[in-house]
């Protein structure tokens, strides 16, 4: 987080503070003005609430920040109106908030564009916007769009990707598609390997319930694997249900840790939510 008043208390407690985990989450509205002060704690609180599963919640607080330019908030409201989450399903206003995101930078947003023009299949396909946006999110660090985009670009016959690799192009992509049970098929394929990315692709899931009931308390257990297995996405996660109690018993100093973990392997919404000194 990015501004405390009391440096005696601890960084968890003051988190903790922030995002009003003294009371239940579903009994309180969110405070819009402190979340836009502090666009980290909102964005944070949002995921948070998502978590719960009070999408509207969560919706509530990202479109506070995203009406400010917020790209990381455009971003999470774009999942939200992909997949019909606390508000109605609609590919339109989803690609309005992943374009606003990418263009502030995220590659996140980047990628996903890039996916979901790539299958072409909940929106019309088009190849150049997908490269387009796939070549912003590999120059922006992101390894798997760096791994598709070699393989885009490798000569008719050769092989730029691993079997994995295209495991997980084939999983993204049908992911994309709206076909979630063939892709959570694959992860689940993958994870029984081991692969703690694949885990956590599958724990992603199975918290959002696509492609199988929604089970909180089984994307935690995946989470926790993932996390220890050193995946930052996952120590990300377990970060925030350690915070909120849900899917995890509530361990503020527990939840810190991850969070450093997470942060020391440039997780930028880890590092972000580090309290100032």
């Amino acid at each position: 987080m990015k501004k405390y008043h009391t440096k005696q208390c601890t960084a968890a407690v003051l988190l903790a503070l922030a995002l009003g985990l003294s009371m239940p989450a579903s009994a309180q509205e969110p405070d819009l003005a402190e979340i836009v002060r502090n666009p980290t704690i909102g964005n944070y609180k949002g995921y948070a609430e998502f978590k719960m599963g009070h999408y509207a919640t969560a919706a509530t607080i990202w479109q506070a920040l995203a009406q400010r330019g917020n790209g990381e908030a455009h971003f999470n409201l774009g999942i939200l109106h992909e997949d019909g989450l606390g508000t109605p399903q609609d590919m339109q206003a989803a690609i309005a908030h992943y374009e606003k995101s990418a263009q502030a930078g995220s590659s996140k947003a980047q990628y996903r564009l890039a996916l979901l023009y790539k299958a072409g299949v909940k929106i019309p396909q088009d190849n150049a916007r997908a490269k387009k946006w796939l070549t912003a999110a590999a120059a922006n660090g992101d390894s798997e769009a760096q791994t598709m985009l070699a393989n885009d670009a490798a000569a008719p016959g050769t092989e730029a990707m691993t079997a994995r690799d295209q495991d997980y192009q084939s999983a993204e992509l049908l992911h994309a598609s709206g076909k979630y049970q063939a892709a959570a098929a694959i992860w689940q394929r993958l994870a029984q390997q081991d692969d703690a990315r694949a885990r956590s692709r599958l724990a992603w899931m199975m918290e959002a319930g696509q492609g199988m009931p929604r089970d909180l308390d089984g994307a935690a257990r995946l989470f926790r694997q993932s996390a220890e297995a050193g995946d930052a996405d996952a120590q990300y996660a377990l970060s925030v249900m350690l915070q909120t109690g849900k899917g995890q018993e509530q361990n503020m100093a527990q939840a810190e840790l991850w969070r450093q973990r997470a942060a020391a392997q440039g997780h930028g919404p880890a590092t972000a939510a580090a309290p100032e000194k």
